[in-house]
C-alpha cells in the first residue's frame, strides 16, 4: 500500500522518493554525505543523542564534554540564553567538525508572551490566529537560542479526562488538520530555514490521545480503520506543511511500543505519508522499551529503537552507551547509523543552522517587549472564549456597575492563568486586575473562596509518607467559605472563578473524576444560594463536569488557560466591549460517565431520533452532551437561510458547492462560526452520523447579510475503507447540515454517481 495515505502524501511522497539520481544531485544530501565520511562512530551516533543541559552523560561527563567531543546532536531543557549560547559556541568552535547544535524546548502557546493553551486556540476556529500567534512565539524563542520546539500536539482527544487534551485541538479529525497546518506554517515559516522560526516536533505518533481510561502513557488499542480516518490525519496535514521532525510517542500501539515499531515509524511514516525529516523519541521512550516488556535490556532497547526508525534519542542516552559496541559486533549495521545521521544534517542543513547558528539574545528585550506580541495574546484569548449559557441576558454586564464581588481561588492567580506548559514563569493578568481595570468606579471586593487541593492528594511524598505539601489545605475553608458568601450578599453580581489550576491540566494530569476539585462545588452552591446574579467563568484545559450550574447559573463562560492578556480578556467579554465568538472544539459532556465523548460517532442499529431510543443512557442520564461540539453563543443572534447545492447529483470526483446565507439578526456585531457538516448514508463501511467539512469565521455587523460557500469533493469526501483498504469516495447519498454547531438543523441532500 506505499504512498496510498491521501492523494496530496501520494505527490508528495513520489517528489521525495525519486531514487538515487535524484538524491545524489541534492546539495543537502551531498554536504551532508561530505561530513558522514569525515565522522567517527562515536560522532556520528552523538548527532543521534539529545542531552538534557544537567544531565551527566554515560560516563558522568558534562554536557559541555560531550558536546566538545561531538557527542552530541542537540540538547534540551534549558532556555537560559547564556547557557545556550556557549553551548552552540563549544559545538561551533571547539568540536573537530563543528557541526551545531539543535537546542529544544517546549514552546506549546508562546515564550514570553504566552497565548491562550492550544485547546482555547482551536477555540477560535481561526487557523491564521493560530499561525501569526506561533509566527510571535517562534520569533521570541529563536532570538533566546531556541530553535526546536517540541511542537504541535496534533493527537485526536476525545476523553476530558487525558490532562494533555488541553494541548491538542480537540476530538475532531477536520477541525485538528487545520490547527496542525496553521501550527507548523507559524512556527517554522513557509519552509525550513525561514528566518526567526524554528523547528517544529509534531508529536505523539501516533493515537497517543486514545489511551485507555484516559490515563496518560497507557496503552492504545485503535484498529486500523481508526487509525487512519480520525488519527493520521493530522500528522498528515502537518507532514506536508514542512514539519521537520516527527516525535515518537510513549505508548503501546496495539501492544507494539510505539518508539519501537518498525510499521509506524518506516512502512507508514516514512513510506506512505511521504515523511523526510527524523524522528526523536519522547523523553527516555527508547530506554523505556524495557518497561514495557519489549526490549530485553538497554542495548536491545536501541537497537531496537533505531532500527525501528528512531533517528535520536531524547535523554536516555541509550544511543551513546550501548550503539557503538552493537555497530562493531554486526548487530547494528553502519548504514542504518549512516542513514539516521543523515536525516538530523540535512535537517540542519535545510534550517541554514551552519551559516545562522546562534539566535539574538541581544534582541530579546525588544522581541519580548514588542507591543504587537502582547496585544496578540489579548486578541487570541478574546476570540478563544466560549460563551456557553447565557439566559435573560445576564451578560453583557452594565457599565455602571457599583459593587462587583470576584470569587474564587482562580480569580487572582497570575500562574494560573497562562496555563500549563509556560516557558519563562512569569505571571499574567489575573481575572481580578481585568476586572479591575474595566470597572473603575466599582468597589470590586475579592475573596478566594477556599483552596483547590484535590479530593486524592497526589502526588504521594513517599519520605513523609502524607501527601506532597503543594497539594495540603492552604486554608481554612470554612472560614474561606463564609466571607465569600459574605462579599457576594454585599455585591450587585458576583463573578465567579472557578476551574484547575494549571498543574492540573497538561502531561502526568489525567484525572478519574471531571468533577471541580477540592471545596469549589461547596462554593458555587453557597454562592448561588445568596440570590445575587452570578457569572461562572471557567479557567480549565478539559471539559469539566457543571451540569448542576448548567441550570443554575445564568451566565458561563469558558475561558480556557488564556494567557497572559487572559484577566484583561475575560473583562472585555464580560462587559460587552468583546462579543464571545469562540465555538466548542469538544463536545462537553454531562459527566465523566458521559466519557469518552465525541459527535461524530456511528449510528446504531436503531432510530436516534424516535422518542423511544434508549440506546446510549437509559436510566439515570440523557445521551446528549451538555453542551455540542461546536457550540457558543454571541451577544447577538444569527439566522441560516436555506442550504443551497449547485447540483443535486454529481460524479465521484466532481466538486459540489453548498451555499448558505448568514445574517446578523441581532443589535450588534459579532462574529458566528459557520460549520457544515456531512453524512454518507450508505457505502463499503458504515460512515459516522456527521462529520465537519467546513467552517468559515465571519463578522457581521447588525442586520449584514453574507453569502458563504464551501466545496465538497473527492478530498472531502473520501474515507479509508476497511473493505477496500484504501482511500477513495464512494457512490451515495449525502446529507448535509449548516448551521452553528454539530447541532446544525438547516438540511440539504445530493447523490453521488460513478
Amino acid at each position: 500500500m506505499a504512498r496510498t495515505f491521501l492523494p496530496a502524501a501520494a505527490l508528495l511522497a513520489g517528489a521525495l522518493l525519486a531514487g538515487p539520481a535524484a538524491a545524489q544531485s541534492d546539495p543537502i544530501t551531498r554536504r551532508a554525505d561530505a561530513l558522514i565520511a569525515r565522522m567517527t562512530l562515536d560522532e556520528k551516533l552523538g548527532q543521534l543523542t539529545q542531552l538534557g543541559a544537567e544531565v551527566p552523560g554515560p560516563n558522568g561527563e558534562t554536557a559541555e564534554q560531550l558536546i566538545r567531543a561531538g557527542k552530541a546532536g542537540s540538547v534540551l531543557w534549558t532556555f537560559d540564553s547564556d547557557l545556550i549560547a556557549r553551548l552552540q559556541r563549544v559545538a561551533v568552535k571547539e568540536s573537530r567538525l563543528g557541526i551545531p547544535l539543535l537546542f529544544g524546548y517546549d514552546v506549546i502557546h508562546g515564550y514570553k508572551n504566552v497565548f491562550p493553551v492550544p485547546l482555547g486556540l482551536a477555540a477560535t476556529w481561526d487557523p491564521a490566529l493560530v499561525e501569526r500567534a506561533q509566527a510571535m512565539a517562534a520569533k521570541e524563542s529563536w532570538v533566546a537560542g531556541v530553535n526546536w520546539t517540541f511542537t504541535p500536539m496534533v493527537d485526536i482527544a476525545r476523553d476530558a479526562r487525558w490532562g494533555r487534551i488541553v494541548e491538542g485541538a480537540g476530538e475532531d479529525t477536520f477541525l485538528g488538520v487545520a490547527m496542525a497546518r496553521a501550527q507548523v506554517r507559524g512556527l517554522q515559516g513557509p519552509q525550513l530555514g525561514t528566518p526567526e522560526r524554528v523547528l517544529t516536533s509534531v508529536k505523539h505518533f501516533a493515537a497517543y490521545g486514545a489511551a485507555d481510561g484516559g490515563r496518560d502513557y497507557d496503552s492504545v488499542y485503535v484498529p486500523e480503520v481508526q487509525l487512519r480516518n480520525v488519527y493520521l490525519p493530522p500528522f498528515q496535514a502537518a507532514i506536508d506543511a514542512g514539519a521537520g521532525t516527527v516525535m515518537s510517542a510513549y505508548m503501546t500501539l496495539n501492544d507494539v511500543p510505539a518508539s519501537g515499531n518498525r510499521w509506524l515509524l518506516r512502512d507508514l511514516l516514512r513510506g506512505e505519508m511521504g515523511f523526510k525529516g527524523f524522528v526523536i523519541s519522547d523523553a527516555f521512550a527508547v530506554q523505556s522499551l524495557q518497561n514495557h516488556g519489549f526490549a530485553a535490556d538497554n542495548p536491545d532497547a536501541a537497537r531496537r529503537g533505531l532500527l525501528a526508525g528512531v533517528t535520536m534519542d531524547m535523554a536516555s542516552n541509550s544511543y551513546l552507551r550501548q550503539l557503538p559496541a552493537l555497530v562493531k559486533a554486526g548487530k547494528v549495521p553502519m548504514r542504518q547509523v549512516d542513514e539516521a545521521v543523515r536525516e538530523v544534517l540535512q535537517v540542519k542543513l535545510r534550517m541554514g543552522l551552519f551559516e545562522r547558528p546562534y539566535g539574538a539574545p541581544e534582541r530579546k528585550a525588544a522581541v519580548f517587549n514588542d507591543p504587537a506580541h502582547r496585544a496578540a495574546t489579548r486578541e487570541a484569548a478574546q476570540r478563544s472564549m466560549v460563551l456557553l449559557r447565557n439566559e435573560g441576558g445576564a451578560l453583557p454586564l452594565a457599565a455602571s456597575l457599583k459593587r462587583i464581588a470576584v470569587i474564587g481561588p482562580l480569580a487572582d492567580s497570575g500562574e494560573d492563568i497562562l496555563g500549563s506548559w509556560t516557558v519563562e514563569k512569569g505571571v499574567g493578568v489575573t481575572v481580578l486586575q481585568g476586572i479591575q481595570a474595566r470597572w473603575p468606579q466599582a468597589q470590586v471586593t475579592f475573596s478566594r473562596g477556599g483552596d483547590m487541593q484535590r479530593a486524592y492528594p497526589l502526588p504521594w511524598d513517599a519520605d513523609q509518607g502524607k501527601p506532597a505539601p503543594a497539594l495540603m489545605p492552604a486554608v481554612d475553608q470554612q472560614t474561606e467559605l463564609a466571607r465569600a458568601v459574605d462579599a457576594a450578599r454585599q455585591a450587585e453580581v458576583v463573578v465567579l472563578v472557578l476551574g484547575e489550576r494549571a498543574n492540573m491540566s497538561g502531561e502526568a494530569a489525567s484525572v478519574a473524576s471531571l468533577a471541580l476539585q477540592g471545596n469549589q462545588q461547596a462554593l458555587l452552591e453557597a454562592v448561588v444560594a445568596t440570590g445575587k446574579p452570578v457569572v461562572l467563568v471557567l479557567l480549565n484545559g478539559r471539559p469539566l463536569d457543571i451540569s448542576w450550574a448548567s441550570s443554575r447559573v445564568p451566565a458561563i463562560l469558558e475561558a480556557w488557560f488564556p494567557g497572559s492578556e487572559g484577566g484583561h480578556a475575560v473583562a472585555d467579554v464580560l462587559s460587552g466591549a468583546v462579543n464571545p465568538g469562540g465555538k466548542l472544539p469538544v463536545t462537553w459532556p454531562r459527566s465523566t460517565g458521559h466519557v469518552p465523548a465525541y459527535y461524530n460517532h456511528n449510528r446504531t442499529h436503531a432510530d436516534e431520533t424516535a422518542r423511544t431510543f434508549t440506546s446510549r443512557y437509559s436510566t439515570d442520564a440523557p445521551s446528549s452532551p451538555l453542551y455540542p461540539f461546536g457550540h457558543g453563543l454571541s451577544y447577538t443572534s444569527f439566522s441560516y437561510g436555506a442550504v443551497t447545492l449547485d447540483r443535486s447529483s454529481a460524479r465521484v470526483g466532481e466538486p459540489v458547492t453548498v451555499s448558505v446565507t448568514v445574517r446578523n439578526t441581532g443589535a450588534v456585531a459579532g462574529d458566528e462560526v459557520v460549520q457544515l457538516y456531512t453524512h454518507q448514508r450508505s457505502g463499503s463501511a458504515a460512515r459516522p452520523q456527521r462529520e465537519l467539512k467546513g467552517f468559515q469565521r465571519v463578522h457581521l455587523a447588525p442586520g449584514e447579510a453574507q453569502t458563504l460557500r464551501f466545496t465538497l469533493g473527492r478530498r472531502e469526501l473520501q474515507f479509508w475503507s476497511p473493505v477496500t483498504r484504501a482511500w477513495g469516495a464512494e457512490p451515495a447519498g449525502f446529507d448535509v447540515w449548516v448551521g452553528g454547531s454539530s447541532a446544525a438543523t438547516a438540511h440539504a441532500e445530493y447523490t453521488l454517481t460513478r
